[in-house]
């Protein structure tokens, strides 16, 4: 027995002897004919039982039998038929050889068996719908592989014995091999689609037909680039999302997990909650830590749930990872043997070519592996970010009002833009927070295997370098949050900015908010500057990091013992484990701090998904009963908040079918909040609701989408033309459409931009006629339209005899004349109702209801029978002949605010009669949609940037980096040659010298780079607060008609996402290149110097570079364009929705609104996802290291350029093979290892450029409005204005028109007029007549096309806007107010004392009102003034007005949404406050300027009549009608 062991050993020594210590190596037959037959059948028969299950479990449908499919089946009967033809032939003709050797014959019997089992699985991938197989393709990977070895053994026997010897066999083999590769060859395509699923969607994008081989090297791309390059891609080119990407697929499975999560998080809640002994009350510390401790949970939920969905996906990019690390330290092992190779002058040559290729091979292996799970996390991000998404939309229709007043539109914005994007880098980084330690440990373990004890000098020096980066990444995360925070400031004050508009050019405030966001934005870039800095600390570290382990590591290494000698093998093979070193190290931190910020926003989505929702018992829903009560409140009391105080109590009501109920009382009583129970939109602290059937709802502002005027009416119903026509005319909105440039096909702008009020709240009220509801509550929709439309719409819609006449109608309303026409009223005073009843019960109780209708309300009583006369008259002619005269011609005029139309619907020509059938399409078009410039960035723009900067700073800053590159080349040299130093007596001489040199080179390295990120980032600062201040300057100098056709949406996204990436993405894109271009440049010097013949390959390989970079950078800029102009409707939509979220549920539209969001971030994604396989993503770029950079990289070229660039290390090391008996092993240690990094530093030079070309993008868009037009100078320099003009106010107009665009007719005909100091004068007209165009022109909202304008004598054409606009005053019909205190919001620069202050607010009639308030004058007002009522807020403009106290006050229907009783105090404030100004008044109720000097009739741009009240009734003109029609005469 022993002799028969020490003969296998013997046997198996001469097998190795053979294949490796050899200059000819090769395999034994026996191995040839059992091994190297036998894996690829193992690999096949162990794993198809469990593949066939997976097929099993995975039907895709049937694949019908197509060319492919029969081409691999005849094919593999070929190769089967082989096999036993070799069984046979072995059997008859070497019948001796069986006897010694069984194993001939077994081989092709197994061989056979197997290509016939590998035929039965493609027939079953066929009927199971697999269109391309991975599990075969390795098989037929292993076969040819397996088979090369014999392959060449083959060919050397026929080369040494001739062919002839056994020709049956070598063409028998030879025929097997090329069918072999052919089946190889087949299965690197896909088959065709499965029956029945035929794809159905215009542009399907090709990773669904393509082949396992095309997915992972990501071919089916190259279709996209290779269009993009031929012509710049627009949208339609872009492939549609596939299905598990969608929107729809990703939110409804999650949505109930999401909800499942939410009902454990409230059950903790309540369990802490009674877990508190009932009736005290936790100290505010404790209050504090719990609301901490949910916030923590919530987010926890939010990070469960969303694992739970995409974590198996994910896990297998975890599996490519982690074959990329073992494929990455195996590269260093290889390196050592090549080094050793290259010592050993007896080794033969073929080792040294095995080991070249044995690298390379490697290289594409890690490469491969990389860029899959790079594509996995990216998939999973995008996956994540429309989860998020979507919740968040969903949630902004279901938080309850105290929930949405704590966070504000902008704030939800950036939940959807910034915190999604943290999301998605956590996915990238997360693997390297657990992996990172993993891959340092196994460095330093092989680290210790070449140097001994003396690596844990590296270790002690990566323990040094870790307490250093965690402490900046803490601080960073820390700076982060103040950043966001300034940020979030900032975008929400330009939200409001961009929504009051209007106000700001009126009072000329532009500059006191210029300084507010300016204010933010200095903080913001301050926390910025300090992160940066940070940074840069941390950036030097890692990048010194390698040098300083080296050094640590080399230094301990000799100085231990002179004997310790340092060899190229020791040095390189060091370096190489270092510079894998560096990467977890570089990553561990950025990962870290990534996945810190990831719960801070894991924190703020989770604690907004988890907020407050509106209580679906607040209101029960019953169907429909023939009698009975449609609205029902028994004892209800009602509150804003659950805890806040009440807004209503002790509220019983109860609405009969059919009736109309009308809610009175004064400014804050509470009839909104009335409606607002009724809806179920407030906190039900007591009490019942009940309404039956559907409801309709008309808010108090009228809430308007950016949609076309039919589409707003219909909202999303069926157009049915009679009943459409019909609630066109009983809301009196045929006149309006005749005067709109393309009837109701134009688009209405953003929050109704383009109508004025009246035009806002009649379109709000046919949206509810329209509806054919059960239910109608009405917020007071008649207080903006003028008083003949107002009866007109009473009379048609709301009245006993309206189109709602058996409807049940809840009205609040401030008209008198309507309420003898209710079946009951109710009268609200501070949220309780103290009276109800008919309105001669009320009248007839003589309380506090007769006696208010009988003080205001005596000029509206009027016989009925009269007023019911006149209005009959006036209804034939309103709906069809009064508004004709106007219609065609269209005076547009657009106060900000009258019953008018806009300025910009006048930028088309009205429409004929006979072309109004056939509408153009961009007619009505009025917003712009956020537009795609197409091709290269323009050099101007990289000109811009750099020019914000500075030449001084950027040659300083190229020459640092030249002087950085030199200190690395210079320390890397000398490490070579210190490798190469002569061994003397086992010893190196100087080596303390030479450690002292290499110390110093590596410290003045490091301090560079640290001199060159900070340089930079300052840079970037300079340039980023420049681009900002410029953007928000043109922003607020653009004229109104700019912000009426572009969407806040595209501004706010300028601001957010443009300025961000500008702040961020730009300096670390121009870091990156640069130290890349530097990096190369060294790299080339070294590969040069080592083998000079490399430049022939090095060069080729530059230009073909070069020509991909141009040929992909347009597709790649193209594709972030795209992305960023689909991404701006997203937040339009999401800023609209929060807006009007209680007119949607009152509705009951949630499930369209969600849908339309569905589809706009689905087109989001639509190039996003072919951007993240092109292209890096907008995350933030650690410049540590390539590697770390590879997960933002662009997977297509990537994975194809560094298959061509690892061409590099085989041509470095093979040429260092053949020129071994010239170089020395240090040079080529040199040269090999940083000839591994050519590639990596190639592509990156191609994508840091395409990078910073991506992201100048941003600095095209921000620049944008720099070519728009903007208004006359605020101020001009030199004025000789007197500091109290105007003194007098005398206001003269000669011969002046007004047009809204140049080629447009006067809007404003030769208007002569001269008004005294001290006059009132009332403006009347009917809708489009022109009376609000006279105050745009007063204003200068819109220059004068010709004439003048003389105030005091000076014409104001030659004065600054704000010179102008300071020293006159608006009260505009929309009461706008802005977030902050109430002193701001009445005295913005501070240039009234309080004093003043009070007594505004007390003639404004709030004084009590705010000295009740706990904060008094520094009351924080909400986003848009939603905390005061809409009344409350107009009372808080007469307070502006009366602040300011100018000579001249124009009052735009001013008390359209006051009570009459507040109305009357406002006049006669006006009355005794104003008595010695100047008062223009565009009047919609004729009985608020009865008592004016003069008025003003307008008619089509001209003044048809002027006189006193009394002269002008008396002539019986115009003025004399319309006095008649609201029942004044």
């Amino acid at each position: 027995m022993p002799v028969k062991l020490d003969t296998d050993y013997y046997l198996q020594q001469e097998d190795w002897n053979r294949t490796w210590y050899t200059a000819n190596p090769d395999l034994t037959q026996c191995f040839q004919n059992t091994v190297l037959v036998w894996v690829p059948c193992i690999y096949l028969w162990l794993l198809a039982p469990f593949y066939c299950l997976h097929l099993y479990c995975h039907d895709r449908g049937h694949i019908r039998m197509s060319c492919l499919c029969t081409a691999k089946m005849v094919l593999g009967f070929l190769l089967a038929s082989f096999g036993f033809v070799e069984f046979f032939y072995i059997l008859l003709e070497r019948s001796q050889e069986i006897q010694q050797h069984m194993v001939f014959l077994l081989s092709p019997i197994i061989r056979s068996m197997t290509v016939i089992l590998a035929l039965c699985i493609i027939q079953l991938e066929r009927v199971r719908g697999c269109r391309s197989s991975v599990f075969l393709f390795l098989f037929w990977v292993l076969a040819v592989v397996c088979s090369l070895v014999p392959l060449r053994a083959k060919i050397q026997l026929a080369m040494d014995e001739g062919i002839a010897s056994d020709i049956v066999r070598y063409l028998a083999f030879f025929s097997y091999f090329t069918i072999q590769l052919a089946q190889l060859f087949l299965c690197c395509f896909a088959d065709q689609p499965p029956e029945g699923k035929t794809v159905l969607e215009k542009n399907p994008c090709p990773v669904e037909d393509a082949s396992f081989l095309s997915k992972i090297l990501f071919w089916w791309f190259t279709g996209l680039v290779v269009k993009g390059y031929r012509t710049p891609l627009a949208a339609e080119d872009l492939w549609t999302l596939r299905e598990e990407d969608t929107s729809q697929k990703i939110i409804s499975e999650l949505q109930q997990d999401w909800t499942a999560e939410c009902a454990k998080l409230q059950k903790q809640e309540k369990a802490l909650a009674s877990g508190v002994a009932l009736g005290s009350r936790l100290p505010d510390q404790a209050q504090l830590l719990r609301k901490l401790q949910k916030e923590q949970s919530s987010g926890f939920f939010l990070l469960r749930t969303l694992a739970r969905k995409f974590g198996p996906y994910f896990l297998t990019g975890t599996l490519c990872i982690i074959c990329h690390d073992a494929f990455m330290f195996a590269i260093p092992q290889v390196l050592s043997l090549l080094l050793g190779f290259m010592r050993d002058e007896d080794a033969p040559l073929w080792k040294g070519y095995f080991y070249a290729t044995l690298m390379f091979l490697l290289s594409c292996l890690q490469s491969l592996f990389n860029h899959q799970y790079m594509y996995t996390c990216f998939t999973v991000g995008m996956r994540v970010k429309t989860a998020v998404m979507g919740l968040v939309y969903r949630k902004s229709l279901v938080i309850n009002s105290a929930a949405r007043r704590t966070c504000t539109v902008g704030e939800i914005v950036n939940l959807v833009s910034a915190d999604t994007q943290k999301l998605m880098d956590f996915v990238v980084y997360f693997n390297a927070v657990w992996l990172a330690p993993i891959e340092i440990a196994l460095c330093l373990f092989f680290l210790w295997q070449h140097l001994g004890p003396s690596a844990l000098a590296g270790i002690a020096t990566v323990i040094l370098i870790f307490p250093l980066n965690g402490f900046i990444a803490k601080k960073r995360s820390k700076l982060q949050e103040v950043q966001m925070k300034f940020m979030d400031g900032r975008i929400r004050l330009m939200n409001e900015i961009l929504n009051g508009i209007k106000i700001l050019k009126f009072y000329a405030w532009e500059k006191a908010f210029l300084e507010q966001v300016l204010g933010h934005r200095e903080k913001e870039l301050k926390a910025l500057k300090k992160s940066q800095i940070l940074y840069s600390i941390s950036i030097a570290s890692f990048n010194s990091s390698s040098f300083l382990i080296a050094f640590a590591m080399f230094g301990v290494y000799v100085t231990l013992d002179v004997r310790n000698v340092l060899d190229a093998q020791k040095v390189f093979v060091s370096m190489a484990l270092i510079n894998i070193l560096k990467t977890p190290l570089s990553q561990l931190p950025f990962a870290i701090s990534t996945t810190m910020q990831a719960m801070v926003s894991l924190r703020r989505l989770g604690k907004y998904l988890c907020s407050e929702e509106l209580k679906v018992d607040n209101v029960s829903k019953a169907p429909l009963s023939s009698d009975g009560e449609d609205v029902a409140i028994e004892n209800g009391t009602f509150s804003w908040s659950a805890e806040g105080p009440p807004c209503l109590k002790r509220i019983n009501v109860h609405v009969p079918r059919g009736s109309l109920v009308a809610v009175v009382g004064h400014v804050g009583s509470g009839k909104s909040s009335l409606l607002s129970a009724m809806l179920g939109e407030t906190e039900k602290r007591s009490g019942r609701v009940t309404v039956k059937g559907s409801v309709a709802y008309v808010p108090q502002q009228a809430w308007i989408q950016n949609a076309t005027v039919q589409d707003n009416i219909i909202f999303g119903r069926e157009k049915l033309k009679t009943w459409y026509h019909r609630v066109l005319e009983a809301c009196a909105l045929l006149p309006d459409l005749d005067i709109l440039p393309a009837g109701d096909a134009t688009e209405i702008g953003e929050k109704g931009l383009n109508l004025s009020g009246g035009q806002k709240q009649r379109v709000s009220l046919a949206r509810a006629v329209y509806r054919k509801a059960d239910v109608y509550l009405l917020d007071d929709p008649l207080s903006a339209v003028d008083a003949h439309v107002g009866q007109h719409i009473f009379d048609k819609v709301i009245g006993p005899k309206g189109v709602l006449r058996d409807k049940t109608r809840i009205l609040v309303t401030h008209g008198m004349s309507f309420l003898p026409q209710a079946d009951h009223i109710l009268v609200l005073v501070d949220g309780e109702i103290t009276e109800s009843g008919s309105y001669q019960e009320l009248l007839s109780r003589h309380g506090a209801f007769a006696d208010f209708i009988h003080t205001f309300a005596s000029t509206e009583r009027k016989e009925s029978a009269i007023q019911r006369a006149g209005s009959r008259r006036s209804n034939a002619r309103l709906s069809m002949v009064d508004f004709m005269p106007f219609s065609r011609d269209l005076s547009q005029e657009q106060l900000i605010g009258g019953d008018t139309t806009n300025t910009n619907l006048q930028n088309m020509e009205p429409v004929s009669e006979t072309d109004q059938e056939q509408v153009p399409e961009d007619l009505g078009k009025l917003t712009e949609v956020d537009k795609a410039r197409t091709g290269r960035v323009r050099l101007e723009m990289y000109k811009k940037y750099f020019k914000t900067i500075g030449l001084a700073i950027i040659i300083p800053i190229v020459f640092l980096y030249a002087f950085q590159q030199g200190a690395s080349l210079a320390y890397n040299y000398w490490l070579s040659m210190w490798a190469d130093d002569p061994v003397v007596n086992g010893t190196q001489i100087d080596a303390d010298l030479k450690l002292t040199v290499f110390g110093a080179l590596g410290f003045v390295q490091g301090i560079a780079i640290f001199g060159t990120t900070v340089a930079i980032s300052i840079c970037g600062i300079i340039a980023s607060r420049h681009l900002h201040m410029d953007l928000l300057i043109n922003v607020l100098r653009s004229p109104m008609s700019f912000f009426e056709c572009t969407p806040s949406g595209n501004l706010l996204n300028r601001f957010a996402k443009e300025i961000d990436a500008i702040d961020c993405m730009v300096p670390d894109g121009l870091k990156m290149m640069l130290s890349y271009v530097f990096k190369l440049m060294e790299v080339c010097i070294i590969v040069l110097m080592a083998t000079p013949f490399a430049a022939v390959i090095i060069l080729p390989l530059a230009f073909l570079y070069a020509f991909v970079q141009s040929f992909y950078v347009a597709t790649s800029c193209q594709l972030r364009r795209l992305e960023a102009v689909s991404r701006s409707p997203i937040y339009t939509h999401f800023n609209e929705t929060v807006q009007g979220a209680s007119v949607i549920r009152a509705f009951g539209e949630q499930p369209r609104f969600i849908l339309q969001a569905n589809e706009r971030v689905d087109f989001n994604q639509t190039s996003y996802f072919p951007r993240f396989v092109a292209t890096r993503n907008e995350s933030q770029i650690l410049l540590a290291c390539p590697q770390l950079n590879q997960c933002h990289i662009h997977r297509w070229l990537a994975v194809n350029l560094e298959f061509v660039g690892n061409g590099v290390v085989l041509a470095a090391a093979i040429l260092s093979v053949m020129g071994k008996n010239t170089l020395s092993p240090g040079i080529v240690g040199l040269a090999v290892s940083h000839s591994l990094q050519v590639t990596g530093i190639l592509s990156w030079i191609v994508r840091s450029w395409t990078d910073v070309e991506n992201n100048i993008v941003s600095v095209e868009r921000v620049n944008e409005y720099a070519e728009t037009d903007k208004e006359a100078s605020w101020s001009i320099e030199g004025s000789s204005l007197p500091p109290a003009w105007p003194q007098r106010g005398t206001i003269e107009f000669q011969d002046y028109g007004l047009q809204y665009r140049k080629g447009l007719e006067l809007a404003l005909k030769g208007i002569t007029l001269h008004i005294h100091e001290r006059e009132r004068v009332g403006i009347v007209g009917r809708t489009g007549a022109g009376k609000s165009s006279l105050a745009l022109g007063i204003f200068r909202i819109l220059e004068a096309a010709k004439g003048k304008i003389f105030i005091d004598g000076v014409n104001i054409a030659d004065i600054g806007l704000h010179d102008l606009r300071s020293r006159i005053t608006i009260i505009p019909q929309d009461p706008v107010l802005f977030s902050g205190s109430l002193r701001m919001n009445l005295d913005p620069f501070d240039t009234y004392t309080d004093e003043e202050v009070w007594r505004s607010l007390e003639l404004a009639h709030l004084k009590n009102f705010v000295s009740n308030l706990p904060d008094k004058l520094n009351h924080e007002c909400s986003e848009g003034g939603e905390n005061l009522s809409l009344g409350q807020r107009q009372l808080i403009c007469l307070a502006r007005a009366l602040l300011r106290k100018t000579k001249i006050l124009v009052l735009d229907e001013a008390t359209a949404a006051v009570d009459l009783e507040t109305d009357t105090l406002i006049q006669s404030t006006i009355r005794t406050q104003f008595e010695d100004c100047t008062v223009l008044t565009i009047a919609h109720r004729l009985n608020t300027i009865m008592d004016y000097t003069r008025v003003i009739v307008m008619d089509r741009g001209h003044i048809a009549e002027m006189d006193s009240p009394a002269n002008l009734i008396a002539q019986r003109g115009q003025f004399y009608r319309m006095c008649r029609e609201a029942g004044l005469v």
